[in-house]
């Protein structure tokens, strides 16, 4: 008889976003140092960065597709693989397309873990989802805070004893190891069935879920809680490089508050509901990044603090909340969300890479403000979500008035 050990295989899933955040951490810190051993301008950054962001949706919704057929541990250990060859072909990366095609693997692995591990907290915690989700991903912001310190930390210890590339090599290598020790606890623990198969509904039943217009209203959303959140993180500090030199330690600051924060989610969701908390964080985002492209010197550890607690709770929180209110959705439901987050980052990390260097170009090859001024456009995504998070509390209260939806267990 299959005996299932919720407590070592969400420990496992948490080490298996470890090894999603770090790459995104530790590349964010190798970003400029790319861009000078390979002679990479910022458009081609971007192009690299963004590879990760089409990866991710490309896996995890073709994951959330097959999930249900071939289970939850074939296809972390799919997972493992991609992880394994991408964290690989990066160390020893020669140019572009090795760095691009390593990403995009990297990527690939991200959204198969996410595909698999995102159902997998649901199905364990069925009665706590959007607290154990919430739970689960901090180890997303706390992996970035380790990659980051990695960075800065292996930058000043082996910088004056090694050639350049092999201290980025190394910095690059550290995933390994997170990376072959989930891999291994996955392959010894047995798995339960999706939460939407164990419930008894339906293929038909779940894609018919799909349109639900409550769905479809927040997987838009999705694409500006993603883009605020994931862009403006994975490019502070190529952003603010003309501005401090302590752009890793603004996103160390920025993650660690989204640490904090989703660790302390369940007393959070006591307080208030997951609809309000989603207006709450968007005002704060918005707040965050105007301030970020405004301010300069000691203000801008403030406002990395104020944008973390904004972008804090948006990823677990979306998710838990369509699990919760729109369960029929199942592992599809799920996976589609992550996916449409990561596919507007990609395309819009793409597109601002481009437009950076336009900027630059005509300022005459230099332009102080180049990345305060992708801030201040970015800036109207969250303002756009306040008015739509405003209108989904209304909307919130009005259904529980007439036919209460469930919300979130905490």
């Amino acid at each position: 008889m299959q005996s299932i050990n919720r407590t070592q295989l969400f420990r496992a899933s948490c080490l298996s976003l470890l090894v999603t955040s770090l790459s995104f951490g530790i590349r964010a810190g190798l970003l400029n140092k790319f861009g000078t051993e390979f002679h990479l301008d910022k458009a081609a950054l971007a192009s690299i960065t963004a590879t990760a962001f089409y990866g991710f949706p490309i896996a995890v919704v073709v994951g959330g597709i097959v999930v249900d057929i071939i289970g939850m541990k074939r296809l972390l250990s799919i997972a493992f693989l991609f992880h394994l060859v991408g964290i690989l072909l990066t160390i020893f990366a020669q140019g572009f397309w090795t760095l691009y095609i390593s990403t995009f693997l990297i990527g690939l692995a991200n959204g198969t873990v996410e595909a698999a591990c995102n159902p997998l907290v649901t199905s364990l915690y069925t009665d706590n989802k959007t607290t154990k989700l919430n739970h689960f991903h901090l180890w997303f912001p706390g992996g970035i805070v380790i990659g980051t310190l990695i960075v800065s930390l292996f930058d000043k210890i082996l910088s004056g004893h090694l050639a350049g590339q092999l201290v980025w090599q190394i910095e690059v290598g550290v995933m390994l190891i997170p990376t072959l020790i989930y891999g291994f606890l996955f392959s010894k623990l047995d798995f339960p069935v999706t939460e939407r198969v164990s419930s008894g509904v339906s293929t038909g039943g779940m894609y018919r879920a799909l349109l639900n217009p409550l769905f479809l209203f927040m997987f838009i959303c999705m694409f500006g809680t993603a883009i605020t959140e994931l862009f403006t993180g994975q490019w502070i500090d190529v952003l603010l490089k003309n501005v401090t030199d302590n752009g890793i330690l603004l996103l160390t600051l920025e993650t660690g508050v989204m640490v904090l924060g989703r660790g302390f989610a369940k007393p959070v969701l006591k307080m208030v509901s997951p609809q309000v908390l989603l207006l709450i964080s968007t005002i704060l985002a918005a707040i965050g990044i105007y301030m970020l492209g405004t301010v300069s010197g000691n203000m801008l550890f403030f406002a990395a603090i104020v944008f973390g607690m904004g972008v804090c709770f948006f990823w677990p929180t979306m998710l838990g909340f369509v699990n919760t209110n729109l369960p029929n959705t199942g592992a599809v439901g799920l996976n589609l969300m992550g996916g449409a987050g990561m596919f507007a980052v990609s395309v819009y990390t793409i597109f601002m890479g481009r437009h950076y260097d336009e900027i630059v170009k005509q300022a005459g090859g230099s332009n102080a403000t180049a990345g305060q001024q992708i801030l201040h456009t970015t800036l109207i995504i969250p303002l756009v979500l306040i008015v739509a998070f405003a209108g989904l509390v209304i909307y919130m209260r009005s259904k529980n008035k007439t036919a209460p939806l469930k919300t979130a267990a905490v």
